[in-house]
């Protein structure tokens, strides 16, 4: 392929909460930077992942998923969606292929087919690797029917790195030629403030059954060099103390993520400082410290200076 076929463009996946979205993110770009979780709404922020290719390079926006909003919190996510959704290349439905398309895939898809009319549409079969051949068949040709005969649908296993190229290629095809957007290497525009709160907050909800998904935001405060740190060993001369406040609503909702004797908030921090020092190459110590703050969701004030 020649210098002047190089395509690049913005792509974004959407679908039912875990539809595999954030593991095929991961996957494509070959490193952890969207968080995984089986909770709706666990992705607050527009994470970028950079994909890339000889003959392209491949933005992933990862969006909140669009959801009938119930709080003030919720509009705003879906602000966010609608935005994202207008100015991608590309938008691809995730749709599992051990579930049956529900009415929850036909509202995301009218959601679409409205905010962004002109935008190209692909479908992905996403798990195949948890059903036979034949349901993997049967569920490429009725996402074929619901997204019409103009839409290519790629079926592909994130977890097992099936087709994950050949969803690559199909998705460059229909970006526009063009140069690069980043430099070859970078992974991610988000900063990495961003994604230390985003790890923090996976952690946390990790085995926590429904009490807290939205209740919970993870701000950092503030990342520093420990001074006069001289690394064990020759892996990392730095070290970092990171000092991060975990907002709650309720102080039912402190304990939870404490734990008894501050059992859970430490083993919330072991996880999210591995994840972290993975993504960024260095060591890192954790302050972590939980707040109540009262109905954030719904008080605008609140909102903004937790981000949103």
């Amino acid at each position: 392929m020649s210098d002047a076929e190089f395509r690049s463009g913005f792509v974004c996946f959407v679908g039912r909460p875990n539809t595999g979205k954030s593991t095929l993110t991961n996957a494509m770009v070959g490193q952890k930077i969207a968080i995984t979780s089986s909770r709706p709404q666990t992705t607050r922020h527009t994470i970028r992942g950079i994909v890339h290719r000889e003959h392209a390079q491949l933005i992933l926006v990862d969006t909140p998923g669009l959801h009938r909003p119930r709080t003030l919190l919720g509009q705003r996510l879906n602000d966010l969606v609608r935005d994202t959704y207008s100015e991608v290349d590309v938008i691809a439905l995730c749709i599992p292929a051990d579930e049956k398309i529900g009415p929850g895939d036909r509202w995301i898809l009218t959601q679409i087919r409205q905010m962004a009319p002109k935008t190209t549409l692909l479908g992905v079969v996403t798990k195949i690797d948890k059903v036979g051949r034949d349901q993997v068949a049967q569920q490429l040709v009725a996402v074929s029917e619901l997204l019409g005969p103009e839409a290519d649908v790629v079926p592909v296993s994130a977890a097992k790195g099936e087709q994950v190229e050949v969803l690559v290629d199909v998705i460059a095809s229909k970006m526009p030629e063009g140069p690069a957007f980043y430099p070859d290497g970078e992974l991610t525009d988000e900063p990495e403030e961003t994604l230390m709160a985003e790890l923090i907050r996976e952690a946390a909800l990790e085995g926590v059954r429904d009490e807290l998904p939205h209740s919970l935001a993870v701000v950092i405060e503030e990342v520093l060099p420990r001074e006069g740190y001289e690394g064990q060993d020759d892996s990392s001369s730095e070290m970092l103390d990171v000092h991060a406040l975990l907002y709650v609503e309720r102080p039912s909702q402190k304990a939870i993520v404490i734990g008894k004797g501050g059992a859970r908030l430490k083993e919330v921090g072991t996880n999210a400082r591995k994840q972290i020092e993975h993504i960024l190459g260095t060591r890192i110590y954790l302050h972590l410290h939980v707040k109540v703050a009262k109905d954030w969701q719904r008080d605008p004030k609140q909102l903004g200076k937790l981000g949103f």
